[in-house]
């Protein structure tokens, strides 16, 4: 059985999922600034950091990598490199990443919006495919649509100034058929290029500060219909929507996302640390028999499961470290990383297995695509170690 429930975790609204009784996405309904489009102003340029720190908004400050200018997003005056670039400059950005604690929020002019089909992206180049899709599949994607991606880049290089753009393709365009893939790509291409240009235009007749372009993250739907694309990628069942202030044992499991520690059916546990710069994650036997090659590579791949559930739940984001318990069988570490690559893959944010380290911490990264549930509800909860076992 599978529900989406649209409720309320104390003063926040809540979009959350369940399968089979169990909480597997939670997504809180509020105004981010993720992904916004606004015009700036550049207040400081700092080149020996490559680094050029703007305002978009009356207090709003950031910064942006000087190599990701592209010409075509300043709009007071024409430039040809972003070594030009200079204070009082105004430039349209989007915001890539929101502001955290003392760290302010990282813009690009690598302006992208997204389609149902496809993401497109100034200042790339080529033609890509999710990586949640097989070799096979995306190697088909990309080789059909490259045709299209081509006549495109000849035909919108005048109105975007010689700008390159890249196009990666979603993975609902697998589920096209030949007959439709065709028209439903080149179209959605268009419409998000002339989604960008209309921003670009849209930025000449606006006053510096002015948000040209906002996000669904405040919009109800929008988190409704990111549960359903993740609901689809677990189970084929059509998940039922709910709706109702309290929903039973929601506030239980999400005060259980906040807290250090987890514990696991084996009588293992972990600990999560959330950091500054990376996110821990321990597995440590607790009360499950420990000892026996066979028990221990059990409970480590019982705890990738749950660790693939945390990270998601929690949302967790960047350098993720994770040091399992201690396997001597090379057999046993090599089936673990591959179950914890192909846990990766499933992931609708991008994850990446980097490596096993010589002392057995797999590393992995996680695309930034939000804050943190924890940095969403700290100013209403305490983070706190849990240490009764559920």
């Amino acid at each position: 059985m599978t529900d989406i429930f649209v409720s309320n975790y104390d003063k926040y609204p809540i979009v959350s999922a369940y399968i089979d009784d169990k909480l597997e996405f939670v997504s809180v309904v509020r105004d981010s600034v993720l992904n916004d489009v606004y015009l700036c102003r550049v207040e400081n340029i700092l080149k020996n950091i490559n680094s050029a720190f703007v305002r978009y908004g009356e207090d709003e400050h950031g910064y942006v990598a000087l190599k990701n200018i592209l010409g075509i997003t300043v709009v007071n005056r024409h430039i040809d490199s972003p070594n030009e670039l200079r204070q009082g400059d105004e430039i349209v950005l989007q915001v890539e990443a929101e502001p955290v604690k003392l760290k302010k929020a990282k813009l690009s002019s690598r302006l992208s919006t997204s389609g149902k089909f496809c993401a497109v992206t100034l200042g790339r180049k080529g033609v890509g495919a999710s990586l949640k899709l097989s070799e096979d599949c995306r190697n088909r994607l990309i080789s059909t649509s490259k045709k299209y991606y081509k006549e495109l880049v000849d035909e919108y290089r005048n109105t975007l100034n010689g700008t390159e753009f890249g196009v990666i393709i979603r993975t609902d365009a697998a589920k096209l058929s030949e007959d439709e893939f065709d028209n439903c790509i080149k179209s959605d291409i268009q419409e998000c290029l002339d989604q960008l240009i209309g921003i670009l235009k849209t930025a000449g007749t606006r006053k510096v500060f002015s948000c040209l372009h906002k996000n669904d993250s405040a919009d109800e739907t929008y988190h409704t219909d990111k549960a359903r694309a993740f609901i689809s990628t677990r189970t084929d069942d059509e998940p039922r929507l709910i709706r109702e202030s309290v929903v039973h044992n929601l506030k239980k499991d999400i005060d259980k996302l906040l807290m250090n520690r987890v514990w696991l059916k084996s009588g293992a546990f972990l600990v999560i640390e959330q950091l500054e710069s990376f996110n821990a994650i321990d597995v440590n036997t607790g009360k499950a028999i420990s000892g026996k090659n066979d028990v221990i590579f059990k409970v480590n791949m019982e705890a990738a499961d749950e660790i693939f559930r945390q990270i998601r739940l929690r949302n967790l984001t960047g350098m993720i470290l994770i040091d399992f318990i201690n396997m001597k069988d090379k057999e046993a570490v090599q089936n673990l990383c591959n179950h914890v690559k192909e846990l990766a893959r499933k992931e609708t944010v991008h994850t990446e297995f980097v490596d096993i380290t010589g002392l057995g911490i797999i590393e992995l990264t996680r695309n930034k695509n939000d804050k943190s549930l924890k940095e969403i509800l700290q100013n209403n909860n305490q983070t706190v170690d849990n240490m009764e076992n559920e």
